[in-house]
């Protein structure tokens, strides 16, 4: 049977995903991964607008954001008490991807969890005919892609409690860095 999983490009890999309140839709994504249910998945927007329905953007979220969305960056953020209370989840990462076909979903779906196409601890997939063979028959459709993918995953970035830098991607700390000490002057 299908269900509303989609697999479609971002800036940086294909991604699997599903609405941010499809419970179903996002244990089968664990499910079809073999991701531990203790790795959280992160959620893509198409603007701030839809990162402030569930997460809460500080000053210095939107600051960084700014210069570095849409792009590889990933902020990981305290959620809205809506958000906790229907999740039971604290803690959130958000991304606005830079590509044109991944912002159209975002801006058509809302908000989506979306992670890396691939089984867990192996390379992200971006051949479309690999992900088609492979995947077809388990989501409700696969988009094409016809923009560059990086390949790179993106820099992550914790703004809860303390400012850490979790992975670096094609972002790098000195990038973060550069935007932190425009604060400072």
């Amino acid at each position: 049977m299908k269900n509303n999983l989609i697999i479609f490009p971002t800036d940086t890999v294909y991604g699997i995903g599903t609405t941010l309140y499809d419970t179903l839709g996002i244990n089968k994504i664990y499910e079809i991964k073999g991701r531990d249910f203790n790795k959280p998945i992160a959620v893509l927007c198409a603007n701030l607008e839809q990162i402030e329905r569930f997460a809460k953007l500080t000053d210095l979220a939107r600051l960084i954001g700014q210069r570095f969305w849409p792009g590889g960056l990933t902020l990981i953020l305290e959620t809205t008490e809506e958000y906790y209370e229907k999740t039971g989840e604290k803690t959130i990462g958000v991304r606005i991807p830079n590509h044109k076909l991944a912002l159209e979903i975002l801006n058509e779906n809302g908000p989506m969890k979306v992670t890396s196409i691939n089984q867990s601890g192996e390379p992200p997939l971006n051949d479309y005919e690999i992900i088609f063979e492979k995947y077809n028959n388990v989501v409700k459709k696969i988009y094409k892609n016809n923009e560059t993918i990086q390949e790179v995953a993106s820099t992550v970035i914790s703004l809860v409690n303390n400012f850490e830098i979790i992975r670096e991607g094609n972002i790098t700390k000195n990038d973060i860095l550069e935007v932190l000490k425009s604060l400072e002057a």
